[in-house]
Protein backbone atom coordinates (compact mmCIF):
# COMPACT_ATOMS: atom_id res chain seq x y z
CA UNK A 1 0.00 0.00 0.00
CA UNK A 2 1.47 3.68 -1.10
CA UNK A 3 0.58 6.94 -0.31
CA UNK A 4 1.01 10.69 -1.56
CA UNK A 5 3.59 12.22 0.10
CA UNK A 6 1.81 15.65 -0.11
CA UNK A 7 -2.04 14.88 0.99
CA UNK A 8 -1.69 11.37 2.33
CA UNK A 9 -4.58 9.62 0.08
CA UNK A 10 -3.41 6.38 -1.44
CA UNK A 11 -1.78 5.54 -4.64
CA UNK A 12 -1.43 2.82 -6.66
CA UNK A 13 1.63 0.85 -7.10
CA UNK A 14 3.21 2.33 -10.21
CA UNK A 15 1.48 5.66 -10.25
CA UNK A 16 2.91 8.76 -11.27
CA UNK A 17 0.45 11.09 -10.25
CA UNK A 18 -2.01 11.16 -7.45
CA UNK A 19 -5.49 10.89 -7.72
CA UNK A 20 -6.27 13.33 -5.71
CA UNK A 21 -4.03 16.24 -5.22
CA UNK A 22 -2.16 15.77 -8.68
CA UNK A 23 1.32 16.11 -7.32
CA UNK A 24 3.87 13.69 -9.32
CA UNK A 25 4.54 10.84 -7.69
CA UNK A 26 8.39 9.05 -7.94
CA UNK A 27 10.23 6.02 -5.81
CA UNK A 28 11.43 8.03 -2.65
CA UNK A 29 7.81 10.00 -2.83
CA UNK A 30 5.75 7.23 -2.31
CA UNK A 31 5.25 6.46 1.37
CA UNK A 32 4.87 2.79 2.17
CA UNK A 33 3.22 3.47 5.57
CA UNK A 34 0.06 4.90 6.95
CA UNK A 35 0.24 8.62 6.76
CA UNK A 36 1.71 11.09 8.77
CA UNK A 37 -1.35 13.47 9.53
CA UNK A 38 -3.53 10.69 10.46
CA UNK A 39 -1.60 8.37 12.94
CA UNK A 40 -1.03 11.15 15.58
CA UNK A 41 -4.90 12.06 15.67
CA UNK A 42 -7.65 9.51 17.03
CA UNK A 43 -10.91 10.71 17.52
CA UNK A 44 -12.37 14.16 17.48
CA UNK A 45 -10.42 16.92 18.84
CA UNK A 46 -11.67 18.55 22.05
CA UNK A 47 -13.13 21.38 20.45
CA UNK A 48 -15.78 19.41 18.19
CA UNK A 49 -16.16 17.13 21.57
CA UNK A 50 -17.04 20.11 23.59
CA UNK A 51 -19.60 21.02 21.23
CA UNK A 52 -21.22 17.76 20.93
CA UNK A 53 -21.38 18.12 25.02
CA UNK A 54 -24.00 20.36 24.27
CA UNK A 55 -25.76 19.21 21.21
CA UNK A 56 -28.89 17.60 22.63
CA UNK A 57 -28.51 18.91 26.44
CA UNK A 58 -27.84 16.77 29.48
CA UNK A 59 -28.37 13.77 27.58
CA UNK A 60 -25.39 14.50 25.51
CA UNK A 61 -23.18 15.89 28.49
CA UNK A 62 -24.07 12.28 30.43
CA UNK A 63 -22.57 10.08 27.78
CA UNK A 64 -19.48 12.63 26.94
CA UNK A 65 -18.37 12.99 30.89
CA UNK A 66 -18.24 8.53 30.56
CA UNK A 67 -16.72 8.14 27.45
CA UNK A 68 -14.06 10.93 27.17
CA UNK A 69 -11.55 11.55 29.79
CA UNK A 70 -9.91 14.87 28.49
CA UNK A 71 -10.37 17.58 31.10
CA UNK A 72 -11.68 20.20 28.75
CA UNK A 73 -14.51 17.38 27.68
CA UNK A 74 -15.06 16.52 30.67
CA UNK A 75 -15.62 19.94 32.16
CA UNK A 76 -18.03 20.93 29.16
CA UNK A 77 -19.69 17.63 29.81
CA UNK A 78 -19.90 18.08 33.48
CA UNK A 79 -21.47 21.75 32.73
CA UNK A 80 -24.02 20.79 29.98
CA UNK A 81 -25.41 18.13 32.63
CA UNK A 82 -25.48 20.88 35.50
CA UNK A 83 -26.96 23.59 33.27
CA UNK A 84 -29.33 22.07 31.01
CA UNK A 85 -30.01 19.32 34.05
CA UNK A 86 -30.95 22.14 36.26
CA UNK A 87 -32.98 23.95 33.73
CA UNK A 88 -34.64 20.38 32.70
CA UNK A 89 -35.80 19.66 36.23
CA UNK A 90 -37.01 23.35 36.75
CA UNK A 91 -39.89 22.78 33.95
CA UNK A 92 -41.02 19.81 35.35
CA UNK A 93 -41.26 21.47 38.68
CA UNK A 94 -43.19 24.70 37.56
CA UNK A 95 -44.98 22.62 35.64
CA UNK A 96 -46.37 20.45 38.50
CA UNK A 97 -46.62 24.06 40.45
CA UNK A 98 -48.45 25.87 38.00
CA UNK A 99 -50.45 22.52 36.47
CA UNK A 100 -51.98 22.63 40.17
CA UNK A 101 -52.64 26.54 40.21
CA UNK A 102 -54.09 26.19 36.85
CA UNK A 103 -56.12 23.44 38.11
CA UNK A 104 -57.46 25.19 41.32
CA UNK A 105 -57.74 28.93 40.25
CA UNK A 106 -57.50 28.69 36.49
CA UNK A 107 -54.45 31.25 36.03
CA UNK A 108 -52.09 31.11 33.53
CA UNK A 109 -50.61 33.89 32.76
CA UNK A 110 -47.25 33.46 34.97
CA UNK A 111 -46.74 30.31 34.54
CA UNK A 112 -46.73 30.93 30.69
CA UNK A 113 -44.07 33.88 31.24
CA UNK A 114 -42.19 31.64 33.07
CA UNK A 115 -41.48 28.86 30.47
CA UNK A 116 -41.02 31.17 28.08
CA UNK A 117 -37.99 32.76 29.92
CA UNK A 118 -36.33 29.71 30.77
CA UNK A 119 -37.06 28.53 27.29
CA UNK A 120 -35.72 31.54 26.19
CA UNK A 121 -32.39 31.50 28.82
CA UNK A 122 -31.94 28.18 27.71
CA UNK A 123 -31.72 28.81 24.11
CA UNK A 124 -29.34 31.48 24.74
CA UNK A 125 -27.02 29.13 26.77
CA UNK A 126 -27.05 26.30 24.21
CA UNK A 127 -26.02 28.82 21.54
CA UNK A 128 -23.22 30.40 23.71
CA UNK A 129 -22.18 27.30 25.19
CA UNK A 130 -21.63 25.58 21.81
CA UNK A 131 -19.95 28.19 20.21
CA UNK A 132 -17.17 29.24 23.26
CA UNK A 133 -16.49 25.69 23.29
CA UNK A 134 -15.79 25.74 19.81
CA UNK A 135 -13.52 28.38 20.27
CA UNK A 136 -11.78 26.24 22.87
CA UNK A 137 -12.31 28.56 25.70
CA UNK A 138 -13.52 27.37 29.15
CA UNK A 139 -16.51 29.33 29.47
CA UNK A 140 -18.48 29.12 33.40
CA UNK A 141 -21.77 29.71 34.05
CA UNK A 142 -21.57 31.11 37.04
CA UNK A 143 -23.32 28.78 39.53
CA UNK A 144 -23.13 25.66 37.51
CA UNK A 145 -19.03 25.96 36.75
CA UNK A 146 -18.19 25.43 40.06
CA UNK A 147 -20.52 22.54 40.38
CA UNK A 148 -19.06 21.13 37.33
CA UNK A 149 -15.61 21.57 38.31
CA UNK A 150 -16.43 19.91 41.67
CA UNK A 151 -17.74 16.21 40.12
CA UNK A 152 -15.50 16.43 36.56
CA UNK A 153 -12.08 16.72 38.94
CA UNK A 154 -11.46 19.89 37.25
Amino acid sequence: MAFCSKCGSEVGAGAGFCPKCGQAQSADAVVASAPAAQSGTTGMSENVAGLMCYLLGWVTGIIFFFIDKRPFVRFHAAQSIVVFGGLHVLNIVLGIFFGAALMFRGGIGLGSALFSLIGLVSFILWILLMVKAYQHEMFEVPIAAGIAKGFSGK
